[in-house]
C-alpha cells in the first residue's frame, strides 16, 4: 500500500511538471497556431540565468522573477526577429525555424555556461512528509510545484475566457486579416502570445530543475513528455494540458514503479500513449467540436 501511495504521489508531482510545459505549448498554440519546439531550450536558458543570479548571492525568489522576465523578453524577441519573417509562408516554415532555434539556443548555453551538471536549489525542502512512522513521497517542493501549475492554469483560463486581450489573441491566431479589420493589433497580440508562453515555459524549467541538476539538454525529456501531455489533453485546452500531464505522469510512474525494467520503458510508453491518442481521438480528450464542412 505504501508503495502505491508513493508511486501515485510521485506521478502526480511529475505530471504537474509535464502539465506546466504543456500549458506553455497550449498557450502559444492558442495565440499563434504554432508549435514551438524551441520552448524547452528557451526555458533551459532562463534556468541558467536564474542559477547565475542565485550563485551571485541573490535569493531564489529574486532569481525566479528575473528568469520569468527574461523568458518573456526572449519569447517576444524570438517572435519579432526570427518567427515573424517566416509567418507569411507555409506553416511548416515556422516549425522548422523553431527546431533550428532549439539546437542553436542549446549550443549557446553550452558555450556560455558549460556542459557540466550544476546543482539547482529549491526554496523548500525535498524530504517527504512523515505520517506516523511512514514517510510519503510528498514534499514541500511537490506542493510548491502543484500549486504553481494550478495558479498558472487558472490565470490562463481567465485570460482567454474573460478578458478582451485573450479574445484578441485568439482572433489573431485564427484570422489575422479579419482581426485587423476589427481593430486588433495583430502584431502585438502575436508577440504577447510568444512572451507569455515563454514565461510559462520558463516556470516549468525552474520547477523541474529545483532540487536537481541542470545542464544544456536537461529539458529534452520534458519537451517530449510535455508535448505528449498537450496532445493528450488537446492543444487548445489549458485544462486539458493539466489533465493530460497528470494522466501521463501517473501512467509513467506506475510503469516505472511496477513493471520490471519499467524505467527503460518510460519513453516507449509515452510514444505508445501518443499514438493511441492520435488514433482514437486526434484532437485530444478536451478537443472542442468543430462544424463539419461540406
Amino acid at each position: 500500500m505504501q508503495q502505491f501511495v508513493n508511486v501515485t504521489l510521485s506521478g502526480l508531482t511529475q505530471g504537474m511538471i509535464y502539465s506546466a510545459f504543456a500549458l506553455a505549448l497550449v498557450l502559444i498554440w492558442r495565440s499563434t497556431r504554432i508549435v514551438n519546439f524551441a520552448q524547452g531550450s528557451m526555458a533551459a536558458a532562463t534556468a541558467f540565468i536564474a542559477l547565475a543570479i542565485i550563485n551571485a548571492g541573490a535569493s531564489y525568489w529574486v532569481a525566479l522573477v528575473v528568469a520569468l522576465i527574461a523568458g518573456f523578453v526572449m519569447g517576444a524577441l524570438v517572435e519579432r526577429i526570427i518567427i515573424r519573417p517566416v509567418e507569411g509562408g507555409p506553416e511548416l516554415n515556422a516549425v522548422i525555424v523553431t527546431l533550428g532555434l532549439f539546437v542553436a539556443i542549446q549550443a549557446l548555453i553550452a558555450i556560455i555556461a558549460g556542459s557540466s551538471f550544476q546543482s539547482f536549489p529549491t526554496p523548500f525542502g525535498v524530504r517527504g512528509f512523515t505520517i506516523g512512522d511512514t514517510t510519503i513521497a510528498l514534499t514541500p517542493t511537490s506542493l510548491y510545484v502543484i500549486g504553481s501549475v494550478l495558479v498558472v492554469m487558472a490565470l490562463l483560463v481567465a485570460l482567454f475566457r474573460f478578458t478582451r486581450t485573450g479574445l484578441a489573441m485568439r482572433a489573431s491566431a485564427f484570422g489575422q486579416e479579419v482581426a485587423r479589420l476589427l481593430g486588433v493589433r495583430v502584431g502585438r497580440m502575436l508577440t504577447l502570445g510568444w512572451g507569455l508562453a515563454a514565461v510559462v515555459g520558463s516556470l516549468s524549467g525552474l520547477l523541474i530543475a529545483g532540487g536537481g541538476f541542470v545542464y544544456p539538454a536537461y529539458m529534452d525529456s520534458l519537451i517530449v513528455f510535455g508535448f505528449v501531455a498537450a496532445v493528450l489533453g488537446g492543444l487548445d485546452s489549458p485544462i486539458g494540458a493539466i489533465v493530460g500531464g497528470l494522466i501521463l505522469g501517473l501512467a509513467l510512474s506506475y510503469i516505472s514503479g511496477y513493471v520490471d525494467r519499467g524505467s527503460a520503458l518510460v519513453n516507449v510508453s509515452a510514444l505508445v500513449i501518443l499514438m493511441v491518442v492520435l488514433l482514437v481521438r486526434p484532437g485530444g480528450l478536451f478537443a472542442s467540436s468543430t462544424a463539419r464542412r461540406a
